[in-house]
């Protein structure tokens, strides 16, 4: 690799299109590009093989071993100094490192995958942890309808800590696309008298999870195969739809371990 370019104006347009990607959630629909920041989001990228465009780094990072070796990952990098940098990050404390690429393709749905439907959700935080716990527990494919957070934005990336890149992302979806689908949808529900616990879950499925307040739509209720409830003994309204969604692909998996 050669020597890192050195970027000293606020107004180079490199750091003008980064300003841009911090800050606005939907910004990598246009531009085509994705910033990673962040030590973590970046070894995540590195630890899947994957190689971004160009990696940004601070003069602090760049004196920092372990951070130089991880912007040498990319074939281009940028240095800039520590207050630049700082005016880049949309986080409280900058991390001093992150990568530039390209927004991977979109793929097609695959109607064989396990899968979690996301209908509506709305909270970046709780989309970015909904896929943690679906990579933790082998929900390979995210079908995310329309309305819901925008797969790919910074907040959902931080969230996410590294899940993005081991799943399928299909977002942007309709209802009606659902019936690809060569799987049974199982809903998530406060109204039904299926518990979760007692009931026989098919495998593979697709879980669907509703809007925080409104839950999953009764026209996308009507069609799954089945409609489960998690028992709440201690008298809560509801769970957190992250949570909720990290309960079900447990006791999914949990089925499937040998006893």
């Amino acid at each position: 690799m050669t020597d890192p370019l050195s970027v000293t104006s606020k107004d180079n347009p490199l750091l003008q299109r980064l300003r841009r990607q911090a800050r606005d959630p939907a910004a990598y629909r246009n531009s085509g590009e994705l910033w990673l920041e962040g030590e973590h989001l970046c070894s995540a990228l590195q630890q899947r093989g994957q190689r971004p465009a160009q990696a940004v780094v601070s003069t602090a990072a760049w004196d920092t071993p372990a951070l130089r070796a991880l912007a040498m990952w990319a074939p281009r990098v940028v240095r800039v100094p520590d207050a630049l940098f700082a005016g880049l990050s949309a986080l409280p404390s900058p991390a001093g490192i992150g990568y530039l690429l390209p927004v991977p393709a979109a793929p097609a749905i695959d109607p064989s995958a396990a899968s979690v439907v996301l209908d509506r959700v709305q909270d970046a935080g709780n989309v970015g942890s909904i896929l943690r716990s679906a990579a933790a527990f082998g929900v390979g494919q995210v079908l995310a309808l329309h309305g819901t957070a925008a797969l790919w934005s910074p907040k959902v990336l931080r969230a996410g800590m590294g899940a993005h890149f081991g799943l399928r992302l299909v977002e942007g979806l309709q209802p009606d696309d659902l019936a690809a689908m060569q799987m049974p949808l199982i809903g998530t529900s406060l109204l039904t008298d299926q518990l979760l616990h007692k009931v026989a879950l098919p495998r593979p499925c697709a879980w669907v999870l509703g809007h925080e307040g409104q839950g999953v739509a009764p026209a996308l209720l009507a069609r799954c195969a089945l409609q489960v409830r998690i028992p709440q003994p201690g008298g809560e309204e509801s769970l957190n739809v992250a949570a909720a969604a990290a309960v079900c692909f447990y006791e999914a998996q949990r089925r499937a371990w040998p006893s």
